[in-house]
């Protein structure tokens, strides 16, 4: 099995914290977003992962830091990574037609600005999965037509008219992925554009006119990772399902000195508390320092100050240095607001 995971975008909606860090590395809960999602998917399908191929953008910001933690990923789930790079932002279907030397046998493409929770069994006689949600506004989504066997048979986005409620979250599988790079070969070749870029709907629309069966994978929840409201309540949520998983949030290597901790909250190695409150739903990344704070409901990466402040649903990047008395921030790598 392969996960194909293009993370080529910069993530504007998620500014300023993308500015120096691609969005699929902005830690949640402790841990990268793309390093979350692909665990996560391995643990769904169960099997040995062979090669995860990730399909990055333009190296200047993509650099040698992000394909050192991509490849340390691969390798602690025993898989090969695969770096490629999409060298124009033409779309969905043309990022993962960038990886073309690696789409062939099963595979899972798997967009990296969303997390999940799931616990099913990936019916891998079809010739295709796409994983969905269920949503209360499917008019606001891309969403599938199921026939009477509850097989795919259409792609609908945004219906204004109800089609269904099943979402599509940017998670698919393939029995033979080659399958899909053949239909977005032709795509290409024949400049077949919707909204201006090369789209994966498009390879699978043929797959499906050529008589592929595609099914639905449905996940227990989907997080999103768009902007900083939805970072920080994916935080929030994450936090809860590691907590009831008995996972451990808390380092062993924190200063408290007069400081309290509200579960569930997520700290990282050499955090230094004085006088403050965390939590709940915090979640604070190494050599952070939090003198004087209460904070909760809130997400700060690393090597982070902040004193004086009551902080909800907050948003700090790293090396950032914060002192004052607003409430609702979100500031990025390197700030000092004192």
């Amino acid at each position: 099995m392969k996960i194909i995971v293009p993370m080529a975008g910069r993530g504007s909606r998620l500014r300023p914290h993308t500015l120096t860090v691609p969005k699929p590395l902005i830690p949640v809960a402790g841990q990268p977003i793309v390093h979350r999602l692909v665990s996560d998917i391995a643990k769904v399908l169960g099997e040995p992962i062979e090669e995860i191929a990730f399909i990055l953008g333009d190296p200047a910001f993509f650099g040698d830091d992000v394909v050192s933690s991509l490849t340390s990923l691969a390798e602690s789930l025993g898989a090969k990574a695969s770096i490629y790079r999409q060298d124009e932002p033409l779309g969905t279907g043309h990022a993962i037609m960038s990886a073309a030397p690696s789409l062939s046998g099963p595979a899972v493409i798997a967009y990296a600005d969303t997390l999940i929770r799931a616990d099913f069994d990936l019916d891998k006689d079809a010739d295709a999965a796409i994983w969905v949600k269920q949503v209360d506004r499917p008019e606001a989504y891309g969403v599938v037509k199921l026939n009477d066997n509850k097989e795919i048979v259409e792609l609908v986005e945004k219906p204004q008219e109800f089609v269904s409620d099943l979402a599509v979250i940017g998670i698919y599988y393939f029995k033979d992925v080659g399958v899909l790079k053949n239909e977005l070969q032709y795509v290409l070749d024949n400049n077949i554009i919707n909204g201006g870029e090369y789209q994966i709907n498009d390879g699978i629309k043929r797959m499906m006119a050529n008589g592929k069966v595609f099914v639905t994978g449905k996940v227990d929840e989907w997080m999103d990772c768009g902007n900083k409201n939805v970072t920080v309540e994916t935080n929030t949520r994450m936090l809860g399902f590691l907590e009831k998983d008995g996972e451990k949030l808390i380092s062993g290597a924190i200063t408290q000195e007069n400081a309290t901790i509200i579960p569930p909250c997520y700290i990282g190695d050499n955090v230094t508390l004085r006088n403050t409150t965390v939590g709940p739903n915090v979640s604070i990344g190494d050599d952070c320092v939090l003198e004087d704070t209460t904070i909760k409901n809130s997400l700060v990466q690393t090597k982070t100050v902040i004193k004086n402040a009551t902080l909800d649903n907050a948003m700090i990047g790293n090396n950032a240095v914060y002192n004052g008395s607003h409430t609702t921030i979100s500031i990025g790598d390197y700030s000092v607001l004192e």
